[in-house]
């Protein structure tokens, strides 16, 4: 709490000094337009002094009418040259400092998000080593029944996965930011897929009721290893956040629209406002110093990536009566019966 204090306490120390800076450089700009106007002024009254000087020597008023003439259009075009220079220079400075001041405070939002996720993903990575170093320590030091062995072990292998999913995470959102992972495409049975990848999820998350309804028999050109990673982070993601004990409803439906992969929670759901926000890179709703949930920041981010490399499109929803809906969208399938 005392880092993300200090940060935006930071934040704000360098925004005021930059508007300082960014005003200071505005008034003297006008302060020199003002200078500039009245030295205009003043060589044209020199000027209509030593005319006037000039021609009543030699009396002649039709060649004072036309100099006086003369002398107010030099002037009104030093005015209009003034204003056009200050303008320019005054549209030049506002641009500079809007694009600089964008530019950095992206960097710094980058920063922060990318402080956040390496406090999520140091807990993230001690925690379920922690845990099966614990679990293997217990096996190895005291005599137990097959039964609490048993346990043990698979307490350990869902810990381990949670490790690999993660290292999975990274990994793949690296090879997304470098444009390096290709997707390995094959036609996939989604159906069988989505239904082998629900029953696993089912047997390492006992703190909620998983429910299926999948259309059978339904076929994508698809990267395997990339929609199963899409379905545990989807799943994932609504374990963390919805509460204990409630259900979370995946559907497989094939539509007019296309074919349509929902995935819903019983949550407190996601404000209009945090909607764009939540498929950015280590983007996450709250402070990571008093969050609870774990994560981080990449499951929402790869998901969406990996919709759109496939095609189809993800959008989030309302789930009635609470809750929140992520439902993907896809118009390249086939419907096969056995």
């Amino acid at each position: 709490m005392k880092k993300s204090s200090t940060g935006l306490q930071n934040s704000k120390v360098i925004t005021g000094v930059y508007v300082f800076v960014l005003a200071y450089t505005v008034l003297q700009l006008l302060w020199w337009g003002v200078l500039l106007h009245q030295q205009s002024r003043q060589i044209s009254r020199y000027e209509q002094q030593e005319l006037m000087h000039r021609i009543h020597q030699l009396n002649q008023p039709a060649e004072f009418m036309m100099e006086m003439q003369r002398l107010q259009k030099e002037e009104q075009m030093r005015t209009f040259k003034y204003i056009g220079e200050g303008v320019i220079f005054l549209i030049l400075i506002i641009a500079g400092a809007v694009l600089v001041y964008r530019s950095v405070w992206k960097q710094m939002r980058l920063s922060r998000q990318q402080q956040n996720f390496m406090m999520a993903v140091t807990h993230e990575l001690k925690s379920p080593i922690a845990t099966a170093k614990l679990n293997l320590e217990t096996l190895r030091k005291h005599k137990l029944d097959e039964e609490k062995q048993l346990k043990l072990l698979n307490n350990t292998i869902r810990e381990t996965n949670r490790l690999d999913q993660l290292c999975n995470n990274i990994l793949l959102a690296s090879q997304f930011e470098h444009q390096k992972y290709q997707p390995f495409l094959e036609h996939l049975d989604f159906s069988r897929l989505l239904c082998a990848g629900i029953e696993e999820l089912r047997d390492r998350t006992a703190s909620h009721h998983i429910k299926a309804d999948i259309f059978p028999h339904v076929w994508l050109q698809a990267d395997k290893f990339m929609m199963q990673l899409m379905l545990n982070n989807l799943v994932e993601n609504a374990v963390k956040y919805a509460p204990k004990g409630t259900d979370i409803t995946i559907r497989l439906r094939a539509t007019e629209e296309g074919l349509k992969l929902t995935v819903s929670d019983e949550g407190e759901g996601i404000p209009a406002e945090e909607r764009y926000k939540i498929f950015l890179k280590f983007y996450r709703i709250g402070n990571e110093n008093t969050r609870k949930s774990k994560g981080s920041g990449l499951g929402l981010y790869l998901t969406k990536r990996i919709v759109e490399q496939h095609g189809g499109t993800i959008t989030v929803k309302d789930n009635v009566p609470k809750g929140t809906t992520f439902e993907m969208t896809w118009n390249d399938y086939s419907v096969q019966s056995v």
